[in-house]
């Protein structure tokens, strides 16, 4: 019994642990919301490609891709791509990879809020705001 006790714990940790893979791309996601020294590529290569916008309209907006519980790429028409690195983590967006959100305006703007979508099903998670819009050239896959 006490083998099943000191085992569970260890058993439970090892299941959680992350893969090489796993890890790798973790830090290049999170790397993805760190500007370089030089002001002028993030640390996945994507490099700006122009002035943060406050707002960018909806029409603009065709794909979201969230790579860290602080950074989302919102793809548009072409090649159009706008990073969104918020100003504080919002809790399991990069696990869930999903959310939404609601505007009453033909745009989505930096003070706009999101909510993380959990779970199977709908349910709500964190609401976040968003951060300004950054215009980039995404790193070559």
């Amino acid at each position: 019994m006490r083998a099943i006790l000191i085992l569970g714990p260890a058993a439970a940790l090892s299941a959680c642990m992350a893969t090489p893979e796993q890890q790798a791309r973790t830090e290049r996601n999170e790397a993805a919301g760190v500007l370089s020294p030089d002001g002028q590529s993030f640390g996945d290569g994507a490099r700006l490609a122009g002035p943060a916008r406050t707002c960018v309209p909806l029409n603009n907006i065709r794909n979201s891709r969230v790579l860290s519980d602080r950074v989302i790429d919102f793809s548009g028409p072409g090649r159009q791509t706008y990073r969104v690195v918020l100003n504080q983590p919002c809790p399991q967006l990069g696990f869930e990879q999903r959310f939404t959100y609601a505007t009453s305006l033909s745009q989505l703007c930096a003070q706009d809020i999101i909510t993380v979508l959990q779970g199977p099903g709908v349910m709500r998670g964190a609401s976040c705001g968003l951060a300004p819009f950054q215009p980039i050239d995404p790193a070559r896959r």
